[in-house]
C-alpha cells in the first residue's frame, strides 16, 4: 500500500495520553463538567473518539451514493399535478411522491408521458383500497413504484382505524401481497417531539406489528422470506432534524436495527429510506432561515444513507404551493448532488469514530426501548394504553422548555428576531395545530412545532 511506512516517524498516541494532555490544557477545570455533555437521548458526548472505542472495528455499511432527488406533489387537481410532475422531472427531480387524497384520482392521466423507467414514483394513499392499488400496478406495470399504505400510521395520526382493526389488517395484508412492500411513516414521531432513541424504537416496533401479522399467514410469509423475496421492500418515511451528526447516525442506526429485525424474521434485510426535513424546527417568521435548516438536514440524510430525499419549501408552512420556493427546495438538492459531489462517494460516514460510536449507541438504546415495548404487549397495545403518547409528550415538553429558555436556538425566532417583520396579512395557510374534537379509539399523536406558541403571540401583537 502507498501508506506503508508513511507515518513511521510518528509515534502512536493512546486515548489515555490524549486525555492527559487535554486535562493539562484545562488548567484545573473539571474534564467531565467542561467537555462532556449529555443529550436528550441520555448519550454522553465526549470531546474526542479513537479506534480504541471499537472492538472489533465496524465493517462497511454497504450503502451506496445513488440517492435520488424527490419532490412531493399533493394531487388536488390531476392535470395540474401531472404538469407539475413533468416540469419537476425536467428540472432535476428523479423521484416523485404523489399524495393521493381519494379514489377519484386518474392514475392514467397522472402518469401520462412520465419516464417511468428512470423516475421512481411513490404513491402515498390517504385511503384504503385494493382496487385502486391494482389499477396503479396495471397502468405502471413496468415502473419502479412504491405504494405507501400504512394503516398503523393512520391510527397514530387520526386516533382511528380506516374501518376496524381486523378489516384494516386484512386489507393491508392483501395489499402487501400485491405490492410486496411494507411502509412505515416514522416522521410523525420526530415531528411530535420524540427523541432519536424513541423515533428509532417506535419505527421498528411499528414495523414489527406488520411482520407479526404477516408471519401468521404462511402463504404471505413464504413470499417475503429472504430466498424468495429479493424484491420485497421495507420503506421508512423519516424526518431529519438539525442535530447534524446525530441525524447521520440515526439513519445508519435505523438500517442496522432493521437488518437485525429482518434477519430474525428471515426476510429481506434491505430497506428503502425516504427522508425529508423535520417540520418541528421550522418557523414562519424569518422563514429564509429555514433554507439553512433544510440544507443541513438534507446533508445529514445524504451522508446517513437515505435512498430518496424530498426537501420542503422554506415557506411551505404558511404559503400555498408556489413555483419559486419549490424550485429553491429542489435546487438545494441539485447543488448538494452535482456541485458538492455528495453523490460521488460511497459510505462517507464509514470509519468516522464519532459517527460510528453514535450509530452504535443510538441503535443499542433503541433496541432496549424496543424490547421494552415488545415485553409490555407490543406497539399497538402501548398505543391503546397511551404509553407511547405519554413518553413522546414528555420528550416534547423537555425540548419545548429548552426552546423557551433559549437553550435550543431557532435563529430569528427565540434569538435575534426581526421585530419589524409582520405576517398577519400575508398568511395563506394556517401554520398551527388544528383541533377538531371527535371520538377516537386512541389518543392521536400530534405534530407540533417548537415555535408555534411564540409565533401565535407575535401574530396577536400585530393586531
Amino acid at each position: 500500500m502507498m501508506s506503508d511506512g508513511l507515518f513511521d516517524e510518528f509515534h502512536p498516541v493512546t486515548a489515555k495520553q490524549w486525555k492527559q494532555l487535554i486535562q493539562f490544557e484545562l488548567k484545573g477545570a473539571d474534564y467531565n463538567e467542561t467537555l462532556i455533555w449529555k443529550t436528550n437521548e441520555g448519550i454522553l458526548v465526549r470531546p474526542f473518539y479513537t479506534s480504541e472505542d471499537f472492538k472489533p472495528f465496524p465493517g462497511p455499511s454497504s450503502l451506496n451514493a445513488h440517492w435520488r432527488i424527490g419532490q412531493t406533489i399533493f394531487v388536488a387537481d390531476v392535470k395540474r399535478s401531472h404538469s407539475k410532475a413533468v416540469k419537476a422531472i425536467e428540472n432535476g427531480a428523479e423521484s416523485i411522491k404523489f399524495v393521493i387524497p381519494s379514489e377519484d384520482v386518474s392514475i392514467h392521466i397522472l402518469l401520462e408521458n412520465i419516464d417511468l423507467k428512470n423516475t421512481v414514483i411513490h404513491f402515498e394513499l390517504q385511503f384504503l383500497s385494493e382496487a385502486f392499488i391494482k389499477n396503479i400496478q396495471t397502468i405502471a406495470s413496468n415502473a419502479k413504484i412504491f405504494i405507501q399504505t400504512d394503516i398503523i400510521g393512520n391510527l397514530v395520526r387520526s386516533g382511528n382505524w380506516y374501518h376496524s382493526l381486523n378489516a384494516d389488517f386484512a386489507k393491508c395484508m392483501h395489499i402487501t401481497a400485491q405490492t410486496k412492500t411494507f411502509y412505515v411513516d416514522a416522521s410523525i414521531y420526530q415531528n411530535a417531539g420524540a427523541n432519536m432513541v424513541q423515533q428509532l424504537a417506535y419505527a421498528i416496533a411499528h414495523a414489527t406489528e406488520y411482520l407479526d401479522k404477516m408471519s401468521d399467514d404462511d402463504t404471505l410469509y413464504s413470499m417475503f422470506k429472504t430466498t424468495a423475496g429479493a424484491q420485497v421492500s421495507m420503506v421508512f418515511n423519516v424526518s431529519v432534524g438539525t442535530n447534524y451528526f446525530f441525524e447521520i447516525a440515526k439513519l445508519r442506526a435505523l438500517r442496522l436495527l432493521w437488518r437485525t429485525i429482518a434477519n430474525t424474521y428471515g426476510i429481506n434485510p434491505h430497506c428503502h429510506i425516504l427522508a425529508l426535513p423535520s417540520k418541528r424546527n421550522k418557523t414562519i417568521y424569518e422563514s429564509n432561515t429555514n433554507l439553512l435548516r433544510t440544507t443541513t438536514e438534507c446533508m445529514s440524510a445524504i451522508i446517513g444513507g437515505a435512498d430518496t430525499i424530498v426537501n420542503m419549501p422554506f415557506d411551505g408552512l404558511h404559503k400555498k404551493s408556489n413555483t419559486f420556493s419549490e424550485r429553491l427546495a429542489r435546487n438545494q438538492l441539485l447543488i448538494l448532488k452535482h456541485e458538492s459531489w455528495l453523490s460521488k462517494v460511497n459510505n462517507p460516514a464509514d470509519g468516522a469514530y464519532y459517527i460510528e460510536t453514535l450509530t452504535n449507541q443510538l441503535a443499542e438504546k433503541a433496541l432496549v426501548l424496543f424490547k421494552d415495548v415488545e415485553a409490555n404487549g407490543g406497539f399497538l397495545k402501548q398505543l391503546k394504553e397511551g404509553t407511547i403518547q405519554r413518553k413522546i409528550k414528555e420528550s416534547a415538553a423537555k425540548e419545548q422548555q429548552q426552546f423557551e429558555t433559549a437553550e435550543t436556538v431557532l435563529l430569528g425566532t427565540n434569538k435575534f428576531p426581526n421585530t419589524k417583520e409582520t405576517l398577519k396579512n400575508t398568511l395563506e395557510l394556517y401554520p398551527f395545530v388544528k383541533t377538531k374534537p371527535r371520538k377516537t379509539l386512541i389518543e392521536p399523536i400530534i405534530e407540533r412545532r417548537l415555535a408555534e406558541k411564540m409565533e401565535q403571540a407575535r401574530l396577536k401583537m400585530e393586531e
